[in-house]
């Protein structure tokens, strides 16, 4: 079952709606590329890569009205088997030149609607995907939230820094910190409910960010440790996500 928002951006990309398009790109490029990159094992550049990403999602774009959310396949798997497609298509290219002649593309079928264990969906893959869409969530609160209220969090939970020293360079009490820093993980945990339900097509992709240990809806009476444990847990996944970034411009 889709949810409001899934249906919505799947009508904006059907539309040829280029801001989605470029949702996309953003969000999911670096991991589509060092899946990419996984699968040519040397055989293609880094050029070639980032053109295939590209008609990855341009595929993805132009299949929207075919999918079937009753055949069960995940938001991740959707990426996984398109990519594999056109990676496989490339290769059936080189070697139809090699040869001496030419080869059509072949068609998309329905087979990628599948689940994800049939395409190979890997946890490492997996897990890229759910970092992609925290990351594209923490960029929605950085420019929804005043400067100063997000370079608050940036240096508690992004650099690390103590409360005690967070308000010494900002120049407030700590309690104010406190204050802020809690703001923020609300918005936080909004935007994430909302990337979750627009990228999701499976009840348990909707699931992964409790799994995860990034819960969105605390109860009122959580105590302190939740949110500790959210903070850690979205931490680390940006860390990972800036190494993959570096890692995708280096080889860009």
């Amino acid at each position: 079952m889709l949810t409001s928002m899934t249906t919505s951006f799947l009508k904006r990309l059907s539309a040829n709606d280029e801001a989605a398009w470029f949702e996309l790109w953003d969000t999911f490029g670096p991991v589509l590329r060092a899946q990419l990159t996984k699968w040519g094992r040397g055989r293609i550049g880094q050029e070639t890569v980032r053109d295939l990403s590209q008609e990855t999602l341009a595929a993805l774009s132009n299949s929207i009205d075919r999918y079937d959310p009753t055949r069960g396949a995940r938001f991740s798997t959707w990426l996984l088997a398109i990519a594999k497609h056109v990676l496989g298509d490339e290769m059936d290219r080189r070697m139809a030149q090699k040869r001496g002649g030419g080869k059509a593309n072949a068609h998309l079928d329905e087979s990628w609607m599948v689940s994800a264990a049939t395409q190979g969906a890997d946890e490492a893959y997996e897990a890229a995907i759910f970092r992609a869409k925290v990351e594209a969530s923490i960029r929605a609160v950085e420019r929804e939230c005043d400067f100063t209220e997000f370079s608050i969090y940036r240096m508690r939970v992004f650099d690390g820094m103590s409360g005690k020293e967070v308000a010494a360079q900002v120049g407030v009490s700590e309690p104010t910190i406190s204050r802020r820093l809690a703001k923020v993980r609300d918005l936080l945990r909004a935007a994430l409910a909302r990337t979750v339900a627009t990228y999701s097509f499976t009840e348990e992709e909707y699931n992964e960010a409790e799994r995860n240990g990034l819960v969105l809806n605390p109860n009122s009476t959580a105590d302190k440790a939740d949110d500790t444990l959210f903070d850690e847990a979205i931490g680390e996944i940006y860390h990972r996500q800036m190494e993959l970034r570096q890692a995708d411009q280096f080889d860009a």
